[in-house]
């Protein structure tokens, strides 16, 4: 084992010790192939499963293998109204699983998001029975102050031109704290412990995935 790898796994300790004393539970994987696969464990089959917008999900290949099972899917992507999709997001508010991701991650364990439409954000803190988190180390901060820049400046632009919105950020590449309608930081949700014990599972990735 390598430095890197070394050092990545002694964070991945110290960051999962801080989850647990704040009743969540943490793991760790080397690569996003193993992350998958103990994702896949902790999902039993049937469950009813929902996401909002991750691309870390996307790129561990959670969705895909998630479609190819046997779990009720909760899937907005596939409305064909507005209407429907919406009634697709309320009704993913009490799946047996909201799969997803944290903008960043502080050593101490505590997670940092910001949402535009708020649904994301809304799961993590109640609904859905469980809440799946797949988060690479790259997220990971000192500090909740340093995890909101964080994510402000690294997730919200890469995020907007996803979405083919042109917020400032998405122009200049930093956050210009705009009060536009398109803004996508609307809500900013830190969770510092969770009332339900082991609810939220965070898989920590050595391998970088999402942004």
């Amino acid at each position: 084992m390598g430095f890197k790898d070394q050092y990545k796994e002694k964070l991945a300790e110290k960051i999962i010790k801080g989850l647990n004393k704040r009743n969540m539970e943490g793991f760790y994987c080397e690569t996003k192939e193993e992350a998958l696969k103990k994702a896949l464990e902790i999902i039993p089959e049937g469950s009813s499963v929902c996401w909002g917008g991750s691309e870390s999900i996307k790129e561990a290949g959670l969705i895909s293998a998630l479609k190819g099972g046997s779990c009720k899917i909760y899937d907005r992507d596939e409305a064909k109204t507005p209407e429907e999709r919406l009634s697709i997001m309320r009704e993913g508010m009490f799946s047996d699983f909201f799969i997803g991701s944290s903008n960043a991650i502080t050593y101490d364990g505590e997670l940092i998001n910001i949402d535009g439409a708020g649904n994301r954000v809304s799961a993590y803190v109640w609904g859905p029975e469980n809440v799946l988190l797949l988060v690479s180390l790259n997220k990971a901060v000192p500090d909740v102050e340093t995890g909101v820049k964080r994510v402000r400046n690294n997730a919200a632009a890469p995020n907007c031109l996803r979405l083919n919105i042109a917020n400032p950020c998405a122009i200049t590449g930093a956050c210009g704290n705009c009060l536009s309608e398109s803004t996508i930081c609307c809500q900013i949700l830190i969770t510092r412990f969770s009332k339900i014990k082991g609810r939220i599972k965070v898989i920590l990735t050595g391998e970088e995935i999402g942004y």
